[in-house]
């Protein structure tokens, strides 16, 4: 049964590790539902000459029809315009071919042409914001906004959110907490009424303890040189612009203090040296960090050696309407965290699920009291029940089935207004 043509616009590509844990799943879902859907979404060349074929076959298995354009890094600003372009032209191709139901666009760049879409053929336009990209650009030191280039385009795209807010006919929003923030960008009216909250969501059945094989954990301890008798606290992905690095070797050097054979072990795609020299400055032996990495496939049975996770996020203003993936993920394998306060709504999801250590400040003081509790957690943590409440807060299901319920109403909304 045809639900529907939706137009998808994505400015990550399909090819980076984003898109595929963060756009497929969810477009694969939406499209066994019944829904028609075109995809947009702009490709780094590097990746894309990698992965082109493995996400193409994704693609032709759950019929969405994929419509990369090149991704372009150089030079700054400029190389977003055109980008812009490429996209807007892509997109006026196919409405004019396919007449949309609906476009669906992921955060501010997208936006820009899901607006002139809904403005010039009348299609409800669904605004998934992922967070206050603006914001985010300075609180993560890209944009430098004492250069005057960067200052306009700062003060041009918040002109746009506005429009971005307002003209949507649905929002999504990562976390109930930035939902007065964004009625305060508009700054006048109450959009709560047309702002639904979706996590970011993970497979739950793909994150699960026990579908993981015992020979594939083994594999990794011995490639690992992990012992059985190993504390194991990991960080899983990226080191770098929203991270804190130096703050998360501080509080393992203070964890080592109540448990010296700790082994802090990072899983990241990035190079390892910097963090390397950081905690050779800081004072953590150099033995008791493991550095590797994993695909998708293979996260779950490396995660299997953990006994609880840490990740420290920059707490800036933008991070309130954040949704790190990494939580769901972890928690759905059973495995307890520490973060810090202040990301979304993490302390919350956290409290709720009773599957972790929130640390309110970072200092010595801090760290020993969290080391206590992640250490005391875990021997009356509920495993199984950690797992129920991240499939209840996190699964993949629930939020194709929260898409699904939007893109009836929209689709039915205005389908209303056309025969009226």
């Amino acid at each position: 049964m045809e639900r529907g043509k939706i137009l998808y616009i994505s400015y990550d590509g399909m090819t980076d590790p984003l898109g595929q844990s963060q756009v497929l799943p969810y477009l694969c879902g939406l499209s066994e539902k019944g829904y028609i859907i075109h995809l947009i979404s702009a490709e780094k060349a590097n990746r894309f000459s990698k992965y082109e074929v493995d996400i193409q076959n994704i693609c032709t298995n759950f019929k969405i029809q994929w419509h990369p354009v090149q991704y372009s890094k150089n030079p700054p600003i400029i190389s977003t315009l055109l980008d812009i372009r490429k996209i807007k032209s892509k997109a006026l191709e196919l409405q004019t071919n396919i007449k949309f139901d609906l476009v669906h666009c992921r955060s501010y760049i997208p936006s820009i042409i899901g607006v002139y879409l809904s403005k010039k053929y009348k299609i409800p336009y669904l605004f998934d914001m992922r967070g206050f990209w603006v914001d985010e650009k300075v609180d993560g030191n890209i944009w430098n906004l004492k250069n005057p280039l960067f200052r306009f385009v700062f003060k041009y795209m918040k002109r746009r959110e506005n429009d971005f807010f307002t003209q949507a006919d649905r929002i999504v929003s990562l976390t109930n907490i930035a939902i007065p923030t964004i009625n305060s960008i508009v700054g006048k009216g109450d959009l709560s009424k047309k702002i639904n909250v979706i996590p970011c969501c993970v497979d739950t059945s793909h994150f699960d303890r026990k579908s993981v094989n015992r020979k594939d954990v083994d594999l990794w301890k011995s490639k690992l040189k992990i012992k059985s008798g190993d504390y194991i606290i990991s960080y899983l992905g990226s080191l770098s612009t929203w991270y804190l690095p130096e703050e998360m070797l501080r509080f393992f050097l203070q964890f080592r203090i109540k448990v010296p054979h700790a082994k802090f072990l990072i899983i990241t795609t990035e190079e390892a040296q910097p963090f390397i020299k950081m905690a050779e400055k800081i004072g953590v032996p150099l033995d008791s960090l493991i550095f590797t990495s994993s695909n998708r496939n293979d996260l779950p049975a490396l995660l299997s050696l953990c006994n609880s996770s840490l990740f420290f996020i920059k707490p800036a203003f933008s991070k309130i309407a954040s949704s790190p993936t990494k939580l769901g993920e972890l928690l759905s394998m059973g495995i307890p965290v520490i973060c810090n306060t202040g990301i979304g709504d993490t302390d919350e999801m956290i409290t709720k699920s009773q599957s972790g250590v929130i640390c309110k400040s970072f200092d010595e003081k801090e760290y020993d009291r969290c080391s206590a509790e992640i250490l005391n957690l875990e021997k009356t943590l509920d495993r199984e029940f950690t797992r129920l409440k991240a499939i209840e807060l996190f699964s993949l299901e629930n939020g194709v089935n929260c898409y699904h319920t939007i893109y009836q109403e929209l689709i039915a909304k205005n389908d209303d207004k056309v025969h009226s």
